[in-house]
């Protein structure tokens, strides 16, 4: 009777073993009575030409003076510029700490945070970020930061952190062309860890004369012949998705285990059991089971 029952057991494990190790997905008819939501924002893009703010002009005689610039950041302020001064009379934030700080975070757009996730401000997730987010390896390894579609949004939020935080209040009361004190309280608030912060923005701004920019008054914006700068600009709309209202999930270009996790309210450690993966490496076209 006890060989019996032994047998029994061990047909029955492995039973539930094999049903467990399959990808067939079995959807069940019954509700399911979870009521987890997760918050998605999807972007309506529309194409906006800036005006210009001399910046071809600027970049040019930067060249004559000096030909030893970095071709890179030059190229940065020639694309950039216009929206940080745009983004100078929005906000009261001077350009030339905009664009040293696009430079310096980002490595001039070319940094592998910059390229992955379109961040040129190096500003983490935080509490209360429900947008997108990549790990990348900062003064912790993988920390989470915040991700864009596009390098515009950034510019956005960077001027929304600054305005929207108290500890950065203070700043506002610094007059719009002392960048060099703007530079030291950025520091001061705690926006980064490098002492030397302070002196590597003033040290961009004055050699690529960025102050320049800071002088650009808003009714001069209307009086630049335009150039073809294209940048994106997003409106947000929101779709909400279920736990519930998937099975499967294809892996897209600059998908993590991460931000999959959050977008459907699982854990890693799930996807990774449903899926037996024995690490956090996924691929463009992988299909994840999520249930």
């Amino acid at each position: 009777m006890k060989l019996q029952s032994f047998f029994l057991m061990l047909i029955t494990s492995f039973f539930l073993l094999s049903c467990g190790g399959k990808k067939t997905i079995v959807k069940s008819k019954k509700k399911s009575s979870s009521k987890s939501e997760v918050i998605v924002e999807k972007e309506d893009v529309s194409l906006k030409k800036l005006p210009s703010v001399d910046q071809a002009s600027h970049v040019k005689n930067l060249k004559k003076k000096n030909s030893n610039l970095n071709k890179y950041t030059l190229d940065y302020i020639k694309t950039y510029a216009s929206l940080a001064v745009i983004k100078m009379h929005e906000y009261k934030i001077p350009a030339s700490i905009t664009l040293a700080q696009g430079i310096l975070e980002s490595g001039s757009g070319r940094s592998t945070l910059a390229r992955k996730s379109n961040n040129h401000f190096g500003i983490k997730c935080h509490a209360g970020w429900e947008g997108d987010q990549v790990l990348h390896d900062d003064d912790e390894d993988d920390e989470c930061f915040r991700k864009y579609t596009y390098v515009s949004s950034s510019f956005n939020d960077h001027s929304n952190f600054l305005t929207t935080r108290n500890r950065y209040a203070f700043l506002f009361k610094i007059k719009r062309n002392d960048y060099k004190a703007w530079a030291k309280g950025l520091k001061k608030a705690g926006y980064a860890t490098d002492r030397k912060y302070p002196q590597k923005l003033i040290s961009l701004i004055e050699t690529y004369k960025l102050y320049e920019f800071d002088k650009v008054k808003e009714r001069d914006l209307k009086k630049w012949k335009k150039e073809p700068v294209v940048v994106e600009v997003e409106e947000k709309k929101v779709e909400v998705i279920t736990t519930d209202s998937a099975s499967l999930h294809t892996v897209k270009k600059g998908d993590t285990l991460y931000s999959i996790a959050k977008k459907y309210g699982l854990s890693v450690a799930l996807i990774k059991q449903k899926n037996k993966l024995k690490s956090n490496q996924i691929y463009i076209g992988q299909k994840l089971v999520l249930k």
